[in-house]
C-alpha cells in the first residue's frame, strides 16, 4: 500500500484562470457605482419639481388679500400699520429701494427722479404714505372706509396703475 501512496502525484494548486487583476475589477466597481450614484443624484434633481418662488408683486397682492378679510376686524390705525409694511417690503424687494430707512418725505422726494415709477404710481404711492402718516402720527380718526382705500390704493399700487375712482 505504501507504495501505492509513493506512485500517486500530489495534488495541484487551484489555477487561476483570470486574465483581469483584482485590484482592476475592484476600481471598475467603484468608478460603475459611482457614475449610478451621480446619474440618480442628478436625475432626481433634474425631474424634481421646481419650486416656484412668487415674485415680490405676487407676494404682495397675497398678503394684501390676506389681510382684506380683517379690514372690519382691526383697528384703522393698526390696519394701516400692516398695510404700510406690505407695501414697503414690496417696495424693498422689487426695486431695491431703502423705504424702511427713510420718512415718507424722504422716499417721496428719493423717488420723484426715479425712472422705475410713473407719474401715476408717485401720485398714487404720495397720496398712500400721506394719508397713512395721518392715521399713523397725526392720530386722524380714521374709518373703515379709509382702512378699505388705504387697501385699494396700495393693491393698486402692486398692480402698477392709477386708482380708479369708484
Amino acid at each position: 500500500m505504501m507504495v501505492l501512496a509513493q506512485a500517486l502525484p500530489d495534488i495541484a494548486p487551484p489555477v487561476n484562470y483570470s486574465l483581469v487583476p483584482p485590484w482592476t475589477i475592484f476600481v471598475a466597481s467603484l468608478i460603475v457605482l459611482t457614475i449610478i450614484g451621480l446619474a440618480i443624484w442628478y436625475g432626481r434633481k433634474f425631474f424634481r419639481k421646481q419650486q416656484l418662488i412668487p415674485s415680490p408683486r405676487e407676494r404682495a397682492l397675497t398678503a394684501l388679500s390676506r389681510i382684506e378679510s380683517e379690514v372690519e376686524k382691526i383697528a384703522p390705525y393698526q390696519f394701516s400699520i400692516r398695510v404700510t409694511d406690505i407695501l414697503r417690503r414690496y417696495v424693498i424687494e422689487q426695486f431695491d429701494l431703502p423705504m424702511t430707512r427713510q420718512t415718507s418725505v424722504e422716499f417721496l422726494n428719493a423717488i420723484a427722479s426715479a425712472a422705475n415709477f410713473s407719474d401715476a404710481e408717485k401720485t398714487l404711492l404720495a397720496a398712500f404714505l400721506n394719508r397713512c402718516d395721518l392715521i399713523k402720527f397725526a392720530r386722524y380718526e380714521a374709518t373703515t372706509a379709509d382702512s378699505r382705500l388705504l387697501l385699494d390704493e396700495a393693491r393698486q399700487f402692486v398692480k402698477g396703475g392709477a386708482l380708479v375712482p369708484a
